[in-house]
C-alpha cells in the first residue's frame, strides 16, 4: 500500500488551514445554468468536499466582465446575481470541511465576440487567436481603468458569498497573461516591452484586489510554468515571473501550469491525455518551489495518488490537484484515510470531461459525475433484495454489476470470453490508449470483491438465464462489426479484425471510416506505427473528427509522423480484384467524382450493429417485454412497465446492445437503470 501520509498532512495559507494537500483546480465543468452555479455546479463541488478534498476551486475562466466570453459555458462573476449562488456554493463545500475558492478571469482575445454582448472583445494588441477564430482590440486608457475595477468586483463579490479567496488565472493567454508574454504584449508603452513592464498591469490588478478585500482573504494565481511556444515566456522567463509575484507580498500561494491555449496542439499540452507520462510537467513547478517562499501548487496530469504523494513528500509542491481524479472518483481523499486506494476508481487520462459530447465535465468511466442531482456516487441499499443476471462483461454489463451489488442485490455475470471487457479491450489495444483498460481493471475488482456469481468462457442461453430465475436481467452483450454494402465487401478487413490481432496488416493498407470515432483512427496509427504505408479515408471533413479535438492532435500528429496519407471526404464505394492487384473504388461526397487506389489491404470501419440474439429469445417472457420508461429513466424514477402481468422478470438491454454508441453511454445505462431497481 502507498505511503500517502504527505497527502493528508494540513497546509496554512494565510488565514485559513487546508486539511490536506489535495485539490480540484478551476476548470469547465459546463454545469453553469445561465453563467451561475446553481444547484447541480453546487452538489458536484459539493461531492468532492464531501469525499474528503483540502480545496475545490469552482468557476475555471468565470469572467469578471460583460465583454469577457463565457467561453467554456463558465460562471459571469461580473455582476451581483452570482452572489446568492456563491453562498449557497460556501455553505455546502465548508458544511464537509473543505475550502473553497472560485478562479476568476478576463478572458480577453480568448473567445469570439458573439458570446460577448456583442461588444468587441480586448487584449494588450490587436490579434487573433487561432482556436476561436476572433480579433480583440488592443486596450486603450481608460479600458485599464474599467478592468481593474471588473477585477475587484468580482473578487468582492467571492468574499461577500462567503469564499475563502480568489484565484487569478494567468494562464491559457487570457488577459492577465497576454501582458506577460512577449508573443501577445507588441505595445510599446509603460505595459509593453520589459518584464517589468509587461507585468505592471496584472500587479495593478492584484494591488486593487488585496486593498479591496483585506488581508483575511487568500489571492492565488494559476500561471504558466513555460508557454512552450515559439517566441514565448520559456521556463526561465516564467520563473522570473513566478518569482516577482511571490515577492510581491500580495500572492499567497501559486499554481504552476503550462503552454498557452492558442491553437490545438498547444490545448493538448494544457490538459495532456493518457498520450502523455504521468506527471508531465512537475518539473516546472518543482523549479518555482525551490526559488519562491509561498505555497507552490500543481496540477497536470497526475491521475494516481502514488505519483501525488511522492511530489509532495519530496518537496516538489505543496498541494497538488487531481482535479480528473476527482472527476473519476470525487472520494479519493476519503479512500485514502480509510485505506482503501484499492478502490479508488482512477482517471484513466481519456479526457472525455474535457474532450468530448455536447457536455463537458461527464467522466467516462463514471457516470455519476456531474449528474448528482438524480444518480449518487454511492448509491443506498434497496428495501428488497433481487436477484440480477446479466449476459455480457464489457464496461456496462460490469457496471451494471457492480452498481446492483451496492444496492445489495444478488447478481450472476456471463462472459463469453475468457476475460472481461468486450470492445474495451480492443479499445485499449490502440497505440496511446492502453489505459483504457484500467476502466475494466476497476469495474471487475469491485465486482469481484462484491461477491457476484462470476461465469467467464460462458455465453448465456435463454435457458441458463430462467434457470436462476431472475428478478431483473440486463443484455450487455455488445454488437458486431457492421461491413460495408457493396459487391467485392468480402475483399474487406474490419478494423476489429486488425486491432485484435486475428488479422495481420500487410503491404500498402487503405483505412476507410465512417465512423470518425478512435476505431478507425487509432486502427490506421497501430498500423502506420508498423511501418506500412497507410491512407486513411473519411467520409468527415477530417479524420477522426468524432473522437475529441484534444485526442485528434495526438494521432494526427502520430499519423503524420508515420508518413500516412490523410484523405477526407470520400467514401468507400466498391472492391474488385484486377488480376493479382486489389482495387479500392473511393467516391468524392461532394462531386460524385470516382478515384481508385491499388492497395494491398482494405480496412473498413462502420460501427457495430446490437448483438440481440438473448434478448429475442428472452424479451415474450419478460415483464415489460424490454420496454424502458423514459420518462421515469430521466427523472430517475423506478422502472414499472407492466405489459406483460404474466411476466417472470423485467429485461433490459443496455449499451451497444441497444444501440452503438460508446463506453460512457454504455456505463451510464447500466448506472441510471440499476439505481432504482
Amino acid at each position: 500500500m502507498a505511503d500517502v501520509s504527505a497527502l493528508l498532512k494540513p497546509l496554512k495559507l494565510r488565514h485559513i488551514t487546508l486539511r490536506n494537500r489535495v485539490f480540484s483546480t478551476g476548470h469547465a465543468s459546463g454545469l453553469a445554468e445561465n453563467g451561475m452555479p446553481a444547484e447541480a455546479y453546487r452538489l458536484y463541488h459539493g461531492e468532492k468536499a464531501k469525499g474528503g478534498i483540502g480545496l475545490t476551486i469552482f468557476g475555471g475562466s468565470s469572467s469578471i466582465a460583460p465583454e469577457s466570453p463565457l467561453a467554456f459555458s463558465q460562471i459571469d462573476m461580473s455582476g451581483d446575481r452570482v452572489i446568492p449562488h456563491l453562498e449557497r456554493m460556501a455553505e455546502t463545500v465548508k458544511g464537509h470541511g473543505a475550502a473553497v475558492m472560485v478562479q476568476i478571469t478576463h478572458m480577453g482575445r480568448r473567445g469570439h465576440w458573439r458570446s460577448t454582448n456583442a461588444l468587441p472583445m480586448v487584449a494588450p494588441s490587436y490579434s487573433r487567436e487561432i482556436a476561436h477564430r476572433s480579433f480583440a482590440k488592443e486596450m486603450e486608457p481608460f479600458d485599464f481603468a474599467r478592468i481593474r475595477g471588473n477585477f475587484t468586483n468580482a473578487a468582492r463579490r467571492a468574499k461577500t458569498g462567503g469564499l475563502d479567496g480568489v484565484e487569478l488565472l494567468m494562464a491559457a493567454h487570457q488577459l492577465l497573461d497576454s501582458f506577460l508574454s512577449p508573443v501577445t504584449n507588441k505595445r510599446t508603452d509603460a505595459y509593453g516591452g520589459s518584464l517589468e513592464n509587461r507585468a505592471r498591469f496584472p500587479l495593478e490588478v492584484l494591488q486593487d484586489i488585496r486593498e479591496t478585500v483585506g488581508d483575511d482573504f487568500v489571492i492565488g494565481i494559476r500561471l504558466s510554468g513555460d508557454e512552450m511556444q515559439k517566441g514565448g515566456m520559456g521556463a526561465s522567463e516564467c520563473l522570473e515571473v513566478s518569482q516577482l509575484f511571490a515577492e510581491s507580498g500580495l500572492v499567497d500561494f501559486l499554481s504552476i501550469y503550462q503552454a498557452t491555449g492558442d491553437t490545438q496542439p498547444d490545448l493538448a499540452r494544457m490538459l495532456p491525455d493518457m498520450t502523455w507520462p504521468s506527471a508531465p510537467f512537475l518539473h516546472l513547478a518543482s523549479g518555482v518551489k525551490a526559488q519562491v517562499d509561498i505555497p507552490v501548487f500543481h496540477a497536470s496530469a497526475i491521475r494516481d495518488v502514488t505519483t501525488a504523494a511522492r511530489a509532495v513528500a519530496d518537496g516538489h509542491v505543496d498541494a497538488v490537484a487531481m482535479t480528473r481524479g476527482h472527476i473519476a472518483d470525487p472520494h479519493i481523499v476519503a479512500k485514502m484515510r480509510e485505506g482503501r486506494e484499492d478502490d479508488i476508481r482512477q482517471c484513466v487520462g481519456a479526457n472525455y470531461c474535457a474532450d468530448f459530447g455536447g457536455h463537458t465535465g461527464l467522466c467516462i468511466q463514471n457516470a455519476a459525475t456531474g449528474r448528482e442531482r438524480t444518480l449518487p456516487h454511492i448509491l443506498p441499499r434497496a428495501e428488497t433484495r433481487k436477484r440480477v443476471v446479466i449476459a455480457g462483461g464489457g464496461p456496462g454489463g460490469l457496471e451494471a454489476a457492480r452498481a446492483a451489488i451496492q444496492r445489495g442485490h444478488e447478481v450472476t455475470i456471463f462472459e463469453r470470453d475468457a476475460a472481461f471487457g468486450g470492445q474495451l479491450n480492443l479499445a485499449a489495444r490502440v497505440p496511446q490508449r492502453e489505459n483504457l483498460a484500467g476502466i475494466v481493471r476497476w469495474l471487475e475488482a469491485q465486482v469481484r470483491k462484491g461477491g457476484a456469481d462470476i461465469r467467464l468462457g460462458c455465453e448465456a442461453t435463454a435457458e441458463d438465464i430462467r434457470a436462476l430465475e431472475p428478478d431483473a436481467v440486463f443484455i450487455a452483450t455488445g454488437g458486431d462489426p457492421i461491413g460495408p454494402d457493396f459487391e467485392g465487401a468480402d475483399l474487406c478487413t474490419p478494423a476489429w479484425d486488425i486491432l485484435s490481432g486475428k488479422v495481420a496488416p500487410h503491404g500498402e493498407v487503405l483505412i476507410y471510416d465512417e465512423m470518425g470515432l478512435m476505431t478507425g483512427i487509432g486502427c490506421a496509427d497501430l498500423v502506420a506505427r508498423r511501418g506500412l504505408n497507410v491512407e486513411l479515408v473519411s467520409a468527415d471533413r477530417a479524420p477522426g473528427e468524432e473522437t475529441g479535438a484534444l485526442l485528434h492532435v495526438a494521432y494526427v500528429k502520430s499519423l503524420y509522423d508515420h508518413n500516412a496519407i490523410l484523405t477526407p471526404n470520400m467514401q468507400l464505394s466498391g472492391a474488385y480484384r484486377d488480376g493479382n492487384a486489389l482495387i479500392a473504388v473511393l467516391t468524392n461526397l461532394y462531386t460524385g467524382a470516382e478515384e481508385e487506389r491499388e492497395v494491398d489491404q482494405i480496412v473498413h470501419e462502420y460501427g457495430t450493429r446490437p448483438r440481440s440474439g438473448i434478448y429475442d429469445a428472452l424479451r415474450d417472457a419478460s415483464r415489460n417485454l424490454g420496454e424502458v420508461d423514459q420518462t421515469a429513466l430521466i427523472e430517475g424514477r423506478a422502472q414499472d412497465v407492466n405489459a406483460n402481468p404474466d411476466g417472470a422478470f423485467a429485461l433490459y438491454r443496455i449499451g451497444d446492445a441497444l444501440v452503438a454508441r460508446n463506453t460512457h453511454a454504455a456505463i451510464y445505462d447500466a448506472a441510471r437503470l440499476v439505481r432504482t431497481l
